[in-house]
Protein backbone atom coordinates (compact mmCIF):
# COMPACT_ATOMS: atom_id res chain seq x y z
CA UNK A 1 0.00 0.00 0.00
CA UNK A 2 2.89 2.35 0.76
CA UNK A 3 4.33 1.75 -2.72
CA UNK A 4 0.93 2.47 -4.25
CA UNK A 5 0.72 5.86 -2.55
CA UNK A 6 4.30 6.66 -3.54
CA UNK A 7 3.43 6.02 -7.19
CA UNK A 8 0.16 7.95 -6.72
CA UNK A 9 1.93 11.05 -5.39
CA UNK A 10 4.71 10.71 -7.96
CA UNK A 11 2.14 10.82 -10.75
CA UNK A 12 0.93 14.20 -9.52
CA UNK A 13 4.52 15.42 -9.38
CA UNK A 14 5.16 14.21 -12.93
CA UNK A 15 2.03 15.94 -14.17
CA UNK A 16 3.06 19.20 -12.51
CA UNK A 17 6.58 18.89 -13.97
CA UNK A 18 5.31 18.34 -17.52
CA UNK A 19 3.90 21.69 -18.68
CA UNK A 20 1.97 20.23 -21.63
CA UNK A 21 0.29 17.54 -19.54
CA UNK A 22 -0.49 19.91 -16.65
CA UNK A 23 -1.99 22.48 -19.01
CA UNK A 24 -4.16 19.85 -20.68
CA UNK A 25 -5.35 17.87 -17.67
CA UNK A 26 -5.91 20.70 -15.19
CA UNK A 27 -5.56 24.22 -16.58
CA UNK A 28 -7.60 23.48 -19.74
CA UNK A 29 -10.68 22.53 -17.73
CA UNK A 30 -10.58 25.81 -15.83
CA UNK A 31 -9.94 27.76 -19.04
CA UNK A 32 -12.76 26.10 -20.98
CA UNK A 33 -15.18 26.56 -18.07
CA UNK A 34 -14.99 30.32 -18.70
CA UNK A 35 -14.09 30.41 -22.40
CA UNK A 36 -17.12 28.53 -23.77
CA UNK A 37 -19.83 30.14 -21.58
CA UNK A 38 -18.44 33.65 -22.15
CA UNK A 39 -18.62 33.21 -25.92
CA UNK A 40 -22.34 32.41 -25.67
CA UNK A 41 -23.20 34.65 -22.74
CA UNK A 42 -25.93 36.44 -24.71
CA UNK A 43 -27.75 33.07 -24.87
CA UNK A 44 -29.78 34.01 -27.98
CA UNK A 45 -28.97 35.29 -31.46
CA UNK A 46 -29.92 38.86 -32.37
CA UNK A 47 -30.27 40.95 -35.53
CA UNK A 48 -30.82 37.93 -37.77
CA UNK A 49 -31.41 39.16 -41.35
CA UNK A 50 -34.81 38.54 -42.94
CA UNK A 51 -36.72 39.71 -46.01
CA UNK A 52 -40.34 40.84 -45.97
CA UNK A 53 -42.46 40.36 -49.09
CA UNK A 54 -45.35 42.86 -48.87
CA UNK A 55 -47.73 42.15 -51.72
CA UNK A 56 -50.71 44.00 -50.25
CA UNK A 57 -48.99 47.20 -49.02
CA UNK A 58 -51.86 48.12 -46.73
CA UNK A 59 -52.24 49.72 -43.31
CA UNK A 60 -52.23 46.27 -41.69
CA UNK A 61 -49.05 45.10 -43.43
CA UNK A 62 -47.35 48.39 -42.57
CA UNK A 63 -48.21 47.82 -38.91
CA UNK A 64 -46.85 44.27 -39.07
CA UNK A 65 -43.60 45.48 -40.65
CA UNK A 66 -43.25 48.30 -38.14
CA UNK A 67 -43.81 45.96 -35.20
CA UNK A 68 -41.43 43.33 -36.60
CA UNK A 69 -38.67 45.90 -36.99
CA UNK A 70 -38.77 46.48 -33.22
CA UNK A 71 -37.91 42.88 -32.44
CA UNK A 72 -34.29 42.45 -31.20
CA UNK A 73 -34.15 38.99 -32.75
CA UNK A 74 -34.43 40.09 -36.39
CA UNK A 75 -33.09 42.69 -38.77
CA UNK A 76 -35.14 43.53 -41.86
CA UNK A 77 -32.67 43.90 -44.72
CA UNK A 78 -35.28 44.81 -47.33
CA UNK A 79 -39.02 44.97 -48.04
CA UNK A 80 -40.07 43.90 -51.51
CA UNK A 81 -43.16 42.79 -53.42
CA UNK A 82 -41.23 40.12 -55.36
CA UNK A 83 -41.13 36.71 -53.67
CA UNK A 84 -38.55 35.32 -56.11
CA UNK A 85 -36.15 38.12 -55.19
CA UNK A 86 -36.55 37.30 -51.50
CA UNK A 87 -36.06 33.59 -52.17
CA UNK A 88 -32.80 34.30 -53.98
CA UNK A 89 -31.49 36.27 -50.99
CA UNK A 90 -32.12 33.27 -48.74
CA UNK A 91 -30.43 30.90 -51.20
CA UNK A 92 -27.41 33.21 -51.29
CA UNK A 93 -27.35 33.13 -47.45
CA UNK A 94 -27.91 36.87 -47.22
CA UNK A 95 -31.11 36.31 -45.26
CA UNK A 96 -32.34 33.62 -42.86
CA UNK A 97 -36.04 33.87 -43.55
CA UNK A 98 -38.92 35.37 -45.54
CA UNK A 99 -42.11 36.86 -44.14
CA UNK A 100 -44.80 36.80 -46.83
CA UNK A 101 -47.72 39.25 -46.49
CA UNK A 102 -49.92 38.23 -49.43
CA UNK A 103 -52.44 40.20 -51.46
CA UNK A 104 -55.91 40.59 -49.98
CA UNK A 105 -54.55 39.71 -46.53
CA UNK A 106 -56.75 42.20 -44.65
CA UNK A 107 -60.01 41.06 -46.22
CA UNK A 108 -59.25 37.36 -45.81
CA UNK A 109 -58.51 37.87 -42.11
CA UNK A 110 -61.71 39.88 -41.61
CA UNK A 111 -63.71 37.05 -43.19
CA UNK A 112 -62.04 34.57 -40.86
CA UNK A 113 -60.45 32.58 -43.65
CA UNK A 114 -57.60 30.19 -42.86
CA UNK A 115 -54.12 30.80 -44.22
CA UNK A 116 -52.67 34.12 -45.26
CA UNK A 117 -49.34 35.11 -43.73
CA UNK A 118 -46.44 32.87 -44.77
CA UNK A 119 -43.17 32.35 -42.94
CA UNK A 120 -40.30 30.64 -44.77
CA UNK A 121 -37.19 29.85 -42.77
CA UNK A 122 -33.75 28.55 -43.70
CA UNK A 123 -32.83 25.37 -41.82
CA UNK A 124 -29.07 25.81 -42.17
CA UNK A 125 -28.86 26.92 -38.51
CA UNK A 126 -31.65 25.60 -36.31
CA UNK A 127 -31.03 27.93 -33.36
CA UNK A 128 -31.05 31.03 -35.56
CA UNK A 129 -34.17 29.75 -37.30
CA UNK A 130 -35.89 29.42 -33.94
CA UNK A 131 -35.05 33.02 -33.04
CA UNK A 132 -36.45 34.28 -36.36
CA UNK A 133 -39.66 32.35 -35.79
CA UNK A 134 -39.97 33.57 -32.21
CA UNK A 135 -39.39 37.21 -33.14
CA UNK A 136 -41.83 37.25 -36.05
CA UNK A 137 -44.54 35.18 -34.39
CA UNK A 138 -44.65 37.51 -31.40
CA UNK A 139 -44.74 40.63 -33.58
CA UNK A 140 -47.48 39.30 -35.85
CA UNK A 141 -49.64 38.05 -33.00
CA UNK A 142 -49.44 41.39 -31.16
CA UNK A 143 -50.20 43.42 -34.29
CA UNK A 144 -53.20 41.30 -35.31
CA UNK A 145 -54.62 41.41 -31.80
CA UNK A 146 -54.44 45.22 -31.67
CA UNK A 147 -55.73 45.63 -35.22
CA UNK A 148 -58.81 43.43 -34.87
CA UNK A 149 -59.87 44.95 -31.58
CA UNK A 150 -60.87 47.94 -33.74
CA UNK A 151 -62.97 45.71 -36.00
CA UNK A 152 -64.55 43.56 -33.33
CA UNK A 153 -68.11 44.64 -34.20
CA UNK A 154 -67.70 44.52 -37.96
CA UNK A 155 -66.07 41.09 -38.20
CA UNK A 156 -66.68 37.58 -36.93
CA UNK A 157 -62.92 36.96 -36.91
CA UNK A 158 -61.34 35.99 -33.62
CA UNK A 159 -57.64 35.13 -33.42
CA UNK A 160 -56.86 31.63 -32.23
CA UNK A 161 -55.73 31.19 -28.65
CA UNK A 162 -52.06 31.96 -28.18
CA UNK A 163 -49.62 29.10 -27.89
CA UNK A 164 -47.56 29.39 -24.74
CA UNK A 165 -44.15 27.75 -24.90
CA UNK A 166 -42.98 26.35 -21.58
CA UNK A 167 -39.44 24.94 -21.79
CA UNK A 168 -39.06 21.89 -19.58
CA UNK A 169 -35.28 21.74 -19.21
CA UNK A 170 -33.69 24.74 -20.91
CA UNK A 171 -35.77 27.31 -19.06
CA UNK A 172 -34.05 30.28 -20.68
CA UNK A 173 -34.35 28.76 -24.17
CA UNK A 174 -30.77 29.92 -24.65
CA UNK A 175 -28.06 28.55 -26.86
CA UNK A 176 -25.45 28.46 -24.10
CA UNK A 177 -27.78 26.54 -21.77
CA UNK A 178 -28.27 24.03 -24.58
CA UNK A 179 -24.73 23.62 -25.91
CA UNK A 180 -22.38 23.90 -22.92
CA UNK A 181 -23.88 21.08 -20.80
CA UNK A 182 -23.22 18.79 -23.76
CA UNK A 183 -19.77 20.19 -24.52
CA UNK A 184 -18.72 19.86 -20.86
CA UNK A 185 -18.72 16.06 -21.04
CA UNK A 186 -16.68 16.18 -24.23
CA UNK A 187 -14.19 18.59 -22.63
CA UNK A 188 -13.55 15.97 -19.93
CA UNK A 189 -13.20 13.28 -22.61
CA UNK A 190 -10.67 15.19 -24.69
CA UNK A 191 -8.58 16.54 -21.81
CA UNK A 192 -8.17 13.04 -20.35
CA UNK A 193 -7.41 11.53 -23.75
CA UNK A 194 -4.83 14.16 -24.68
CA UNK A 195 -3.21 14.70 -21.28
CA UNK A 196 -2.94 11.10 -20.11
CA UNK A 197 -1.92 9.72 -23.51
CA UNK A 198 0.84 12.34 -23.68
CA UNK A 199 2.00 11.39 -20.18
CA UNK A 200 2.11 7.67 -20.99
CA UNK A 201 3.85 8.30 -24.33
CA UNK A 202 6.49 10.45 -22.62
CA UNK A 203 7.17 7.60 -20.17
CA UNK A 204 7.48 5.02 -22.94
CA UNK A 205 9.84 7.23 -24.91
CA UNK A 206 12.34 6.54 -22.12
CA UNK A 207 11.81 2.77 -22.25
CA UNK A 208 9.49 2.72 -19.25
CA UNK A 209 7.65 -0.47 -18.24
CA UNK A 210 4.95 0.02 -15.62
CA UNK A 211 4.83 -1.92 -12.39
CA UNK A 212 1.43 -3.36 -11.53
CA UNK A 213 0.94 -0.99 -8.60
CA UNK A 214 2.27 1.90 -10.66
CA UNK A 215 -0.31 1.24 -13.38
CA UNK A 216 -3.19 1.42 -10.91
CA UNK A 217 -1.66 4.39 -9.10
CA UNK A 218 -1.60 6.34 -12.40
CA UNK A 219 -5.20 5.27 -12.99
CA UNK A 220 -6.21 6.47 -9.50
CA UNK A 221 -4.40 9.80 -9.88
CA UNK A 222 -6.06 10.61 -13.20
CA UNK A 223 -9.41 9.38 -11.84
CA UNK A 224 -9.05 11.83 -8.95
CA UNK A 225 -8.18 14.77 -11.21
CA UNK A 226 -10.90 14.03 -13.76
CA UNK A 227 -13.67 13.38 -11.23
CA UNK A 228 -12.87 16.71 -9.58
CA UNK A 229 -12.92 18.30 -13.04
CA UNK A 230 -16.38 16.85 -13.69
CA UNK A 231 -17.70 18.07 -10.35
CA UNK A 232 -16.23 21.50 -11.04
CA UNK A 233 -17.93 21.76 -14.45
CA UNK A 234 -21.23 20.14 -13.47
CA UNK A 235 -21.35 21.99 -10.15
CA UNK A 236 -19.64 25.35 -10.00
CA UNK A 237 -19.68 26.25 -13.72
CA UNK A 238 -23.33 25.29 -14.27
CA UNK A 239 -24.29 27.19 -11.11
CA UNK A 240 -22.15 30.24 -11.90
CA UNK A 241 -23.67 30.66 -15.38
CA UNK A 242 -27.14 29.62 -14.24
CA UNK A 243 -27.38 26.61 -16.51
CA UNK A 244 -29.91 23.91 -15.61
CA UNK A 245 -28.18 21.52 -13.19
CA UNK A 246 -28.62 19.20 -10.25
CA UNK A 247 -31.47 17.25 -11.80
CA UNK A 248 -30.26 13.91 -10.44
CA UNK A 249 -27.30 14.65 -8.19
CA UNK A 250 -26.76 11.13 -6.86
CA UNK A 251 -27.07 9.62 -10.32
CA UNK A 252 -24.43 12.05 -11.55
CA UNK A 253 -22.08 11.07 -8.70
CA UNK A 254 -22.47 7.41 -9.70
CA UNK A 255 -21.97 8.06 -13.41
CA UNK A 256 -18.88 10.31 -13.20
CA UNK A 257 -16.29 7.70 -12.06
CA UNK A 258 -17.65 5.10 -14.51
CA UNK A 259 -17.45 7.50 -17.46
CA UNK A 260 -14.04 8.81 -16.43
CA UNK A 261 -12.65 5.28 -15.94
CA UNK A 262 -13.70 4.36 -19.47
CA UNK A 263 -11.92 7.38 -20.94
CA UNK A 264 -8.81 6.69 -18.84
CA UNK A 265 -8.67 3.19 -20.32
CA UNK A 266 -8.92 4.65 -23.82
CA UNK A 267 -6.22 7.25 -23.10
CA UNK A 268 -3.82 4.68 -21.66
CA UNK A 269 -4.28 2.45 -24.70
CA UNK A 270 -3.68 5.35 -27.09
CA UNK A 271 -0.59 6.37 -25.10
CA UNK A 272 0.78 2.85 -25.42
CA UNK A 273 0.34 2.89 -29.20
CA UNK A 274 1.96 6.19 -30.20
CA UNK A 275 5.72 6.60 -30.57
CA UNK A 276 5.93 10.13 -29.17
CA UNK A 277 3.68 12.50 -27.15
CA UNK A 278 3.21 14.92 -30.05
CA UNK A 279 1.33 12.26 -32.04
CA UNK A 280 -1.57 12.47 -29.59
CA UNK A 281 -2.15 16.12 -30.54
CA UNK A 282 -2.69 15.06 -34.15
CA UNK A 283 -5.40 12.66 -32.98
CA UNK A 284 -7.22 15.30 -30.97
CA UNK A 285 -7.26 17.80 -33.85
CA UNK A 286 -9.03 15.42 -36.23
CA UNK A 287 -11.46 13.87 -33.72
CA UNK A 288 -12.90 16.70 -31.61
CA UNK A 289 -15.46 18.05 -34.09
CA UNK A 290 -16.57 14.62 -35.44
CA UNK A 291 -17.00 13.32 -31.88
CA UNK A 292 -19.23 16.26 -30.99
CA UNK A 293 -21.32 15.90 -34.15
CA UNK A 294 -21.78 12.18 -33.48
CA UNK A 295 -23.13 12.83 -29.97
CA UNK A 296 -26.46 13.83 -31.51
CA UNK A 297 -26.40 17.29 -29.91
CA UNK A 298 -25.83 19.43 -32.99
CA UNK A 299 -27.67 17.05 -35.33
CA UNK A 300 -30.15 14.36 -34.18
CA UNK A 301 -29.14 10.74 -34.65
CA UNK A 302 -32.45 10.03 -36.36
CA UNK A 303 -31.44 12.35 -39.22
CA UNK A 304 -28.11 10.53 -39.75
CA UNK A 305 -27.55 7.53 -42.03
CA UNK A 306 -28.18 4.28 -40.20
CA UNK A 307 -24.53 3.16 -40.36
CA UNK A 308 -23.49 6.46 -38.80
CA UNK A 309 -25.99 6.00 -35.99
CA UNK A 310 -24.54 2.57 -35.20
CA UNK A 311 -21.02 3.98 -35.24
CA UNK A 312 -21.98 6.93 -33.01
CA UNK A 313 -23.34 4.57 -30.36
CA UNK A 314 -20.06 2.67 -30.17
CA UNK A 315 -18.27 5.78 -28.88
CA UNK A 316 -18.00 6.43 -25.11
CA UNK A 317 -18.26 10.17 -25.79
CA UNK A 318 -21.77 9.75 -27.22
CA UNK A 319 -22.92 7.84 -24.15
CA UNK A 320 -21.29 10.35 -21.83
CA UNK A 321 -22.83 13.45 -23.42
CA UNK A 322 -26.31 11.93 -23.66
CA UNK A 323 -26.15 10.51 -20.14
CA UNK A 324 -24.99 13.65 -18.35
CA UNK A 325 -27.52 15.86 -20.14
CA UNK A 326 -30.20 13.43 -18.95
CA UNK A 327 -28.91 13.39 -15.38
CA UNK A 328 -27.89 17.03 -14.91
CA UNK A 329 -30.48 18.89 -16.98
CA UNK A 330 -33.46 16.54 -17.29
CA UNK A 331 -33.21 14.89 -13.89
CA UNK A 332 -34.08 11.43 -15.17
CA UNK A 333 -34.09 8.53 -12.69
CA UNK A 334 -30.81 6.63 -12.50
CA UNK A 335 -32.55 3.47 -13.74
CA UNK A 336 -33.00 5.06 -17.17
CA UNK A 337 -29.24 5.52 -17.67
CA UNK A 338 -28.25 2.10 -16.30
CA UNK A 339 -27.83 0.64 -19.85
CA UNK A 340 -25.39 3.47 -20.64
CA UNK A 341 -23.51 2.87 -17.39
CA UNK A 342 -23.25 -0.86 -18.15
CA UNK A 343 -21.89 -0.14 -21.63
CA UNK A 344 -19.32 2.36 -20.35
CA UNK A 345 -18.22 0.02 -17.54
CA UNK A 346 -17.85 -2.89 -19.97
CA UNK A 347 -15.92 -0.90 -22.57
CA UNK A 348 -13.80 0.67 -19.82
CA UNK A 349 -12.87 -2.76 -18.42
CA UNK A 350 -11.86 -3.99 -21.88
CA UNK A 351 -9.76 -0.88 -22.58
CA UNK A 352 -8.06 -1.05 -19.18
CA UNK A 353 -7.27 -4.74 -19.71
CA UNK A 354 -5.67 -3.99 -23.09
CA UNK A 355 -3.76 -1.07 -21.60
CA UNK A 356 -2.56 -3.22 -18.71
CA UNK A 357 -1.29 -5.83 -21.13
CA UNK A 358 0.61 -3.31 -23.22
CA UNK A 359 2.04 -1.23 -20.38
CA UNK A 360 2.74 -3.85 -17.72
CA UNK A 361 3.10 -7.24 -19.38
CA UNK A 362 4.45 -6.33 -22.80
CA UNK A 363 8.04 -5.20 -23.27
CA UNK A 364 8.23 -2.05 -25.39
CA UNK A 365 9.93 -2.19 -28.74
CA UNK A 366 10.81 0.59 -31.11
CA UNK A 367 7.63 1.93 -32.66
CA UNK A 368 5.32 -0.18 -30.46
Amino acid sequence: MKSFFCYYIQTFKNIAANTSVFTTLIAAIILYSFFYPTAYKAQSAEDIPIVIVDEEQSILTSKIISQASNSPHIHIITVTDNFLEAEQLVKNQKAEGILLLPENLTNSLKRGEMGGIGLYLSTAYFIRTKEVGTGLAGSIESTLQDYFEKFGEASQFHPELSIHQIPLFNTLSGYASYIFPAVASLIIHQTILLGLAMLIASYREKGWIAERLEFWAIFAAILTISCLGCLYLFGFTFWFYEYPHGGNFWGMLLAVPIYVSCIIGLAMLVGSLVDMPERVGHLIVVTSVPLFLLTGTAWPHEAMPEWMQWFAWTLPSTYGVQMFVQLNQMGVPTAIVVPKLIYLATVGAILLALSYYRLVMMKPTKGS
